[in-house]
């Protein structure tokens, strides 16, 4: 071995043992105990698939499960709306830093602060029915965390407006790094606005556009934060999602392998729907 690789070796070395020890051996760890019956008072045995088919017989989490998959329709939105903006904010205008720092601000608040302004929001004599009540648009004040039709719609709406900031950033910082001279070209040529995006910037962009829709995978089916501190999965289970079942389960009430199955299908879940973004927007070479 070179001294040069050794040397990458020793920088790389304490990284990958912090790895080992806080996330791939409690990944293996709890994925055998996924198997077992685990408690901290009795001795533990090997139960086979007993959680799998004991967690889908458990309604709550096919609730929580077909809320994780509704969840992933914030994905379109988020990428859609994140490419506009960047676009948007990749021209030379008046106050534009402060723009892009405004949508930015969502991604650095903590989830407590953000909830906890949410909250007031979507209070029923907070501002969002005042403004409403006001324009005439509604008849009486909504009760938009406390309905079981909206509530889950309210929180897809905070995972969209706090992730919307980060995937702009992504996307503008991959167009101010694509080659002018191309566009230059198109433009020479007599290709307008909209053909010069759709044609030549948005196949450039691919790349990034399949990292940040698995990232915005990833974060839709681990939602967890968002039910926490806006509804604890209420009213009536229509926010519980798959992860917070495995939380619900394994530390609120101690049942601790029912609570590693569930984060292990939702694990799976990611893997098998982070595959297939890979499948399908991983850019194609062009013979």
């Amino acid at each position: 071995m070179s001294s040069q690789r050794l040397l990458a070796w020793l920088f790389v070395t304490p990284a990958l043992l912090l790895l080992a020890a806080f996330s791939f051996w409690p990944v293996l760890y709890g994925s055998y105990l996924s198997f077992t019956d685990f408690s901290l008072m009795r001795e533990t045995h090997w139960v086979g698939l007993d959680n799998y088919v004991a967690l889908f017989n458990n309604e709550m989490f096919l609730t929580g499960l077909r809320n994780s998959f509704v969840f992933l329709l914030v994905v379109p939105c988020t990428q859609l709306a994140a490419i506009l903006l960047a676009v948007l904010v990749n021209n030379r205008l008046p106050a534009i830093r402060w723009f892009r720092a405004a949508f930015y601000v969502p991604v650095v608040t903590t989830v407590s602060v953000v909830g906890i302004m949410w909250g007031f929001m979507f209070h029923e004599q907070g501002a969002l029915n005042y403004v409403l009540l006001r324009a005439h648009l509604i008849a009486a004040p909504l009760g938009w965390l406390s309905d079981d039709t909206l509530a889950l719609l309210c929180v897809m709406f905070v995972s969209f407006w706090r992730g919307l900031g980060w995937y702009m950033v992504m996307y503008l910082a991959a167009l101010q790094s694509l080659p002018a001279e191309v566009e230059e070209a198109a433009l020479l040529d007599g290709a307008n606005r909209w053909q010069r995006f759709w044609r030549i910037t948005f196949p450039m962009l691919l790349p990034t556009v399949m990292i940040c829709s698995i990232m915005c995978v990833l974060a839709a089916l681990k939602a967890y934060q968002e039910v926490d501190v806006l509804t604890q999965g209420g009213p009536m289970n229509s926010t519980f999602t798959a992860l917070y079942y495995a939380y619900d389960q394994g530390l609120k009430h101690l049942k601790l392998p029912r609570g590693l199955a569930a984060s292990f299908v939702v694990s799976l879940s990611c893997i098998g729907i982070a595959a297939v973004c890979l499948q399908y927007l991983r850019p194609r070479q062009r013979t």
